[in-house]
């Protein structure tokens, strides 16, 4: 590793990494004996070893629902359970998976500037900062609706851009996502795989991510870190990103290397983002560090990775106002994507936003939340057993699959394109004089999807 590299000591960032490196990772201690289980581990993040038994009986859990979860799930310790395990709408929050997608649009503004800019290194800052923008979002302990095949999501013209995402497979459970405006294309081909280990969860963001800036053709190929969500089950959930991002300049070779801090003993560390902006040489020409859940800054620095002289730290992102004590910690941002107020005209009516187990749950109507959940979970299920017997394939309406097959750190991803077919639909509902639909009276239906006119 290069001697400028901010995990390896040398460098603006050696003191900062090597006192985090000696306090290691938040610390775990098992609660069997404790509370009478076997193998679990409970972490505080504000804490330390000490007090993983009053952790442990802290959470949203009742006691009789989190040891009948618990029994349940033992068996599943070690494996993927993206969409093997039903799971219960108490963990759930009444946003979809293709909606957590667009999240990401939020601060777009970034990509406008990266566009705009003629220095191909701040190109870089400001579509890093994008980049890491959308983790305050994803740190939330809500699971989100997993979407039905066929599910799409749209959002229309918010601040210049259009998002629409769609579930392209369910086993393997695949979305594919494009947005656009007039600075950049977006366009994202996810399939999450998870690895249960008890009271926590591995999630690997098995994905490609594109992002093309428009003025110059420029290409930026994004890999996220993975994402660890303890306590799951005992002690109150919490959410940490270590690891490395690293954003490439596809047609360039420029590229950022941002090492995600994991949480330490009483929090430290826990947030922390730092690392630099290289050329194609490797050479370190902008320092980064911030908050993931605050903001981001950087400086310009010489090949040692020190701050150039007569330069300073600028701030680059900051988290926008959010909401004080919301139910699910959602953003301002958030709560547009769940209501009609981003939705285009003539809304499809397989979109996130008519899925009547989401709005009940919105409503606070759990027990009516969790039977439509069953019902479309088991209507899916007749679903694919009727095209099994009449020997069909589902085909997604707006995303093609290629054949080109990307590695990944955790895997290898089968890519899905944005086929233009939406663009066309989009204009066309667009320019219809027909505004009698109120998006609200729309059934929610992805099962016929592939019938809709475009």
């Amino acid at each position: 590793m290069a001697p400028n590299d901010p995990k390896n000591g040398g460098g603006f960032f050696a003191s900062l990494a090597s006192s985090i490196s000696n306090l290691g990772s938040a610390m775990t201690k098992s609660v069997n004996g404790l509370v009478g289980y076997e193998g679990l581990e409970v972490i505080n993040p504000e804490g330390s070893t000490e007090d993983a038994a009053e952790e442990a009986n802290r959470g949203r859990w009742k006691q009789e629902d989190r040891d009948g979860y618990w029994k349940m799930m033992q068996k599943y310790i070690g494996s993927d359970v993206t969409s093997m395990v039903t799971l219960p709408v108490i963990i759930f929050e009444p946003m979809t998976m293709l909606q957590k997608m667009a999240e990401l649009m939020e601060y777009s503004h970034l990509l406008d500037m990266a566009d705009q800019t003629e220095d191909p290194y701040m190109r870089m800052v400001y579509a890093s900062s994008w980049a890491i923008s959308v983790y305050y979002a994803f740190q939330r302990t809500w699971k989100p609706f997993n979407p039905i095949l066929g599910e799409t999501y749209e959002m229309a013209n918010y601040n210049g851009v259009n998002f629409i995402s769609e579930q392209v497979s369910h086993h393997p459970p695949m979305s594919a996502g494009h947005a656009e405006n007039e600075h950049f294309t977006y366009d994202c081909t996810s399939k999450l795989k998870t690895k249960f280990l008890g009271n926590s969860i591995d999630v690997y963001p098995v994905g490609r991510t594109r992002v093309t800036l428009k003025r110059d053709g420029v290409v930026l190929d994004l890999v996220p870190p993975l994402t660890k969500v303890h306590n799951l089950i005992f002690g109150r959930t919490w959410v940490d990103s270590p690891g490395e991002m690293i954003m490439t300049n596809l047609t360039t070779g420029d590229k950022v290397v941002l090492y995600f801090q994991p949480c330490g003993w009483f929090g430290s560390g826990r947030y922390e983002v730092d690392g630099y902006v290289y050329n194609a040489s490797e050479e370190p020409k902008i320092l980064m560090t911030g908050k993931w859940n605050e903001s981001m800054s950087y400086q310009q620095c010489d090949g040692e990775g020190e701050p150039l002289p007569g330069t300073e730290l600028k701030e680059v992102w900051k988290l926008a106002d959010v909401p004080k004590d919301d139910k699910y910690q959602y953003t301002h941002f958030a709560h547009k994507i769940n209501s009609f107020d981003t939705a285009p005209k003539k809304l499809l009516p397989s979109d996130s936003r008519l899925r009547p187990d989401r709005y009940a749950l919105e409503m606070g109507d759990m027990s009516k939340s969790g039977y439509e959940k069953s019902s479309m979970e088991e209507r899916q299920r007749a679903e694919k057993r009727t095209r099994e017997e009449k020997g069909q394939s589902f085909t997604p309406k707006w995303f093609d699959i290629t054949e080109e097959v990307t590695p990944t750190p955790w895997g290898d991803l089968e890519v899905y394109q944005f086929n233009g077919k939406y663009s066309e639909h989009r204009e066309a509902a667009d320019s219809s004089e027909d505004n009698t639909d109120d998006p609200k009276s729309i059934t929610f239906n992805p099962w016929q999807f592939q019938d809709l006119s475009t």
